[in-house]
Formats: C-alpha cells, sequence, structure tokens
C-alpha cells in the first residue's frame, strides 16, 4: 500500500549492513495457515531462450544526477509504467483506463489502444509493461488487473513510430491475487530471457510465507508463460516469497537482482533476490536477523522511501520513491552488500512511480494524479534526467 507522502528532514548517510544470506524456500501445496516446513528448494537445468538483454553499454561505475533535468512530456494521468523502444519511441501505461499511449522519438505523444479486461480499483489497473528485444514476433506484456485477478497477458506489437498499434491479447500467467492495495504489477526480462513478475499479497499476508499462492512473490517464467526447469520449486513459477508487495527489479553488470520493496509501517526494503529465498513477510519487516529469512541489504523508514520502480545505470542503482518524493541513488560493492545510499530531488517533483534507464541518461514518471498525490502544473511528467560521474562515491567499511 502506498502511504500518505508525508515528508521529513531527512539527513544523508551511508549505512552497513551484512551480506545477504540465500535461504532455502519451501514447497507446499496448501493453503492453512500453520507453520510450513522448510524443505530446500530444487533447481532442475532447462533449456532456455537465448538472452535477450544485454550489459549497458555505459561503463559500470557510479553514477548520480547531474541537477540537469528535461520535461519531457506532461499531462499523463496516473502513470505506471514506461519501456523505452529500440526505435526511439517509449510505451506509457496509464493505470486507471487501462491504455497505452506512445511517446514519439521527437516528443510528442499519442495513444496505442486500451488493454481489455483492465478493471482499475485503488492501485490495480493497469500495471507494469515490458517489451521482449529482438523477439520476434514482438509482443507487448502487461501486467494488469482484471474482474477476477491479476494477470499478465501479451499483445503483439506491430507498426512503426508513430504507429504502433497491440493486437488481442494472450494470458501468459494468470491467478495472481488481487485487491485494492498490494498489488505488485512490474514486469522486467532478465539477462537470461525470462519473464520476472513483482506481486504483491494483496492486502493477505498469509499468501507470501505459502509458496503454493502466486500472491506474495517475485515470479519467473518464460516468455509463452511455461515455468522454466530450473525454478526453486518444481512446477511453480515461484522464485522467491515472503514478500509483502514488491515493485521494482533489475540486474547489474555482475548478475545481481535487486528488488525495492513496500513494507507496513516500519522499514521499505532493497533486496538482493536469490532463488527460493524467503524475504520473511509478514514475520519480520525490514532486518530481521533471523536465519531462516533473507534479510534486505537496506531499509529506509517508511515516510522516507515507499519505493515503486527501479533502474539500474552502470553499476548504479536508482530507486524512485512515492510516499517519500525522492529519488534514492544507491551504489553497490561489486553486486553485493554493503551499499551506499544518497537522496536525490527531495520533493522536486513530488511522488515518483518509475525509473528507466535510457543510455545514458535515467528517466523518470511522476505519479501525482493517482488520488493520493497534490497534482502540480503539467502533472503528470515525464522526466529526463542528466548522469555524471559519482567522484565522491566512498563505500561503507
Amino acid at each position: 500500500m502506498n502511504r500518505a507522502a508525508g515528508v521529513r528532514p531527512l539527513r544523508r548517510k551511508a549505512m552497513l549492513v551484512a551480506a545477504v544470506v540465500a535461504v532455502a524456500g519451501a514447497l507446499v501445496a496448501c493453503t492453512a495457515p500453520a507453520p510450513v516446513p522448510q524443505p530446500t528448494a530444487t533447481r532442475t537445468p532447462t533449456p532456455r531462450p537465448s538472452p535477450t538483454t544485454s550489459i549497458p553499454a555505459i561503463p559500470a561505475i557510479p553514477w548520480q544526477p547531474s541537477g540537469q533535468t528535461t520535461v519531457l512530456e506532461t499531462g499523463l494521468n496516473a502513470p505506471w509504467s514506461v519501456v523505452p523502444l529500440a526505435s526511439g519511441s517509449a510505451l506509457i501505461s496509464e493505470r486507471d483506463s487501462g491504455t497505452v499511449l506512445e511517446r514519439l522519438p521527437q516528443g510528442g505523444m499519442r495513444t496505442v489502444g486500451t488493454v481489455p479486461g483492465v478493471v482499475h480499483s485503488g492501485e490495480g489497473g493497469l500495471l507494469g509493461l515490458a517489451v521482449q528485444k529482438e523477439s520476434a514476433p514482438r509482443y507487448l506484456y502487461a501486467y494488469e488487473t482484471t474482474s477476477d485477478d491479476n494477470r499478465v497477458v501479451r499483445m503483439p506489437l506491430t507498426g512503426v513510430p508513430g504507429s504502433y498499434a497491440i493486437g488481442a491479447p494472450e494470458n501468459v500467467v494468470t491467478g495472481i491475487p488481487k485487491a485494492s492495495n498490494h498489488d505488485g504489477g512490474r514486469l522486467a526480462f532478465g539477462p537470461d530471457g525470462m519473464l520476472y513478475i513483482t506481486a504483491g499479497d494483496a492486502s493477505d499476508p498469509a499468501n507470501a510465507q505459502n509458496v503454493a499462492s502466486l500472491g506474495g512473490k517475485i515470479l519467473r517464467v518464460t516468455p509463452d508463460g511455461g515455468v522454466p526447469g530450473d525454478n526453486p520449486f518444481p512446477g511453480s513459477p515461484v522464485w522467491s516469497y515472503g514478500h509483502r508487495n514488491p515493485q521494482g527489479i533489475g540486474w547489474d553488470s555482475h548478475g545481481t537482482m535487486w528488488a525495492s520493496e513496500f513494507g507496513q509501517n516500519t522499514w521499505d526494503e532493497l533486496n538482493i533476490i536469490t532463488p527460493g529465498a524467503n524475504y520473511g513477510w509478514p514475520n519480520v519487516e525490514g532486518i530481521g536477523g533471523e536465519p531462516k529469512y533473507t534479510d534486505p541489504v537496506y531499509q529506509w523508514p517508511t515516510d522516507q522511501a515507499s519505493p515503486s520502480g527501479l533502474a539500474i545505470v552502470g553499476d548504479t542503482i536508482f530507486m524512485a520513491g512515492l510516499g517519500g518524493q525522492r529519488l534514492w541513488t544507491i551504489w553497490s560493492t561489486a553486486g553485493r552488500a554493503p551499499v551506499t545510499v544518497e537522496p536525490f530531488f527531495d520533493g522536486d517533483f513530488g511522488r515518483l512511480r518509475d525509473a528507466v534507464a535510457h543510455g545514458d541518461t535515467l528517466w523518470l514518471l511522476t505519479n501525482n494524479t493517482d488520488g493520493r498525490g497534490d497534482p502540480r502544473s503539467g502533472d503528470d511528467k515525464l522526466i529526463q534526467v542528466a548522469l555524471t560521474p559519482a567522484q565522491s562515491v566512498k563505500h561503507p567499511g
């Protein structure tokens, strides 16, 4: 759940956190709330698609915002996700209407179409978008809330800049629990060519610890929705569990998978994701120090973050903050903890929903028109942020 955007003065600081320990998952096929046994997750090699993403061409050095920003587009209505295309266009989802927009290479917006079946309620609606690079035929993947569930669909994406269109959807993953809050919704193709999906607990914390439920999880499937043979729980799309409401996901040049996650009332989290690991919700929030759970590598008080989208440029992680109204810049230590964090744009743009790498720049989506923000002139906006090498980064320890 996105909390109200109360902001307290913040002292910039670095925090040393113990390295993440991968914890064996549980394989259970029941919904009872009783304690879950802890068998070891297994992985079986399987043929997989060729990688569809590559290490960014820009150097894997520490980066930070230069302070130079450019408003690319205005007048967006509750935007949720932006996907740059190789053609120079970009696709943007609007949550409440289910509309997909095209941002033209030269600037300007047009409507691509509306995703069928989207039912907006609370935090649900048309959420994450993804496009698999170098795929043929090309599809636009979308995470949507329907009358029955949250699901991932894919639609043929045809045309060229200025004329993109979407075809009829086909289901990729269905049956993800839905609610007015905690719907997850982020999509991303990993370096292995697989599709990763963040799913919230749908306001039912028991979902997160029940491996038979798709709620409170990060899921991993093939591009057509099949279960990879090397997933940690045989026959299941579950990649990791014990999540409350994971949002942003991304990979650095070391292959480390990072994820941002909404906490409840105390701690928001940045996690390193390992297959089969249990991240503790609802039994622990933030760093709990219990061996059977994987602790976050960093945590924030909830009024300083409310993390949403996450982007990695080079090896620098950029995390958008909704309630905290900040862009958090995070420098890891060779793809692991400890991390150093620094806030930028504190309150300058209001709520930040998504952060996306775009070459050697960063794109941000504001989210002030979603019913929880205070709209400003021109909201919501797509903003380009120039980046510069961070010369003064000092890792803790």
